[in-house]
């Protein structure tokens, strides 16, 4: 919903307005321990204890997948589709603007991503994904871009954590 969307702006805004603001690290804006939420945006993302409208500096547990922009609904949702993850998205992402290392765009008649399930069984997107690279010419790309979105995997398109996809559990 849009009141969802606007504290996924705010969030990054507010983090990003942190770094500079205290003179922080670059390296903090993938591995800093805290962001800014509202109830709205903490419920998301399963952060118990935030409470009211009004946006905070929220320090991470210890144990938190959480980490920098790479975890925040404003980096995720846009680099899905719109009911489910991309690991391309996210690793072309990565690979471009933080890595400066774009990939090459596809080659012409690139099949798209075969989601049918095979042998009855519906396939995890990491399935399928492998399924995708058994062509050559797909996995000359996939092989640098994959792995950065995959390590993201585990975040779905709104950001939320969890540890199954429609295919099953998420390795």
């Amino acid at each position: 919903d849009k009141a969802l969307g606007d504290a996924f702006f705010t969030e990054a805004r507010l983090f990003l307005q942190s770094i500079m603001r205290e003179n922080r690290s670059v390296m903090d804006v993938v591995t800093a321990n805290y962001s800014f939420l509202n109830e709205r945006l903490a419920d998301n993302y399963g952060i118990p204890g935030v409470r009211g409208p009004g946006f905070r500096r929220v320090t991470f547990a210890a144990d938190s997948p959480r980490g920098g922009v790479l975890g925040m609904g404003a980096f995720l949702m846009p680099n899905s589709h719109p009911a489910t993850t991309s690991p391309v998205y996210r690793g072309k992402w990565i690979l471009t603007y933080l890595m400066n290392s774009p990939p090459n765009p596809p080659p012409p008649g690139v099949p798209p991503l075969n989601a049918a399930p095979q042998n009855g069984k519906v396939l995890t997107i990491r399935e399928q994904m492998e399924r995708h690279r058994a062509n050559p010419v797909c996995a000359t790309c996939h092989s640098r871009m994959d792995p950065y979105g995959f390590s993201l995997e585990n975040f779905d398109v709104m950001g939320r954590w969890r540890d199954a996809d429609a295919g099953g559990p998420i390795n």
